[in-house]
């Protein structure tokens, strides 16, 4: 069990999150891992957010938001994994949209 309690503007909210780990008496351990976990989730979705603008997506009917939801993670992922422009995501994005050869390296995973 984890409780996290935030103050923000006077007020105080108190969350309780349940965890099933292997961890049985090293609570520094468990802790770090809860907090590396978040991390990396807030990480995501800020690039998300930033260098895509996910959360400026309007599309709402039938499944249409379930599969725009992966195109932007899976641009996140192509984009972090080159590794030969050493800029953002936002700026690598912006390079494949005005130079095609960087594009196709990109989508295909060229070096």
């Amino acid at each position: 069990m984890v409780q996290s309690i935030r103050k923000l503007d006077g007020k105080t909210t108190v969350e309780t999150r349940y965890f099933i780990s292997i961890f049985e008496e090293n609570a520094e351990k468990f802790a770090n891992s809860v907090r590396n976990h978040w991390g990396i989730e807030y990480f995501l979705h800020w690039v998300l957010d930033v260098a895509l603008k996910e959360d400026d997506c309007r599309i709402s009917r039938d499944n249409a938001p379930q599969t725009f939801a992966v195109l932007p993670q899976i641009a996140v992922n192509l984009l972090t994994k080159e590794k030969r422009v050493k800029r953002g995501i936002k700026n690598k994005q912006f390079f494949a949209a005005m130079d095609n050869n960087y594009l196709t390296r990109i989508t295909l995973a060229k070096k």
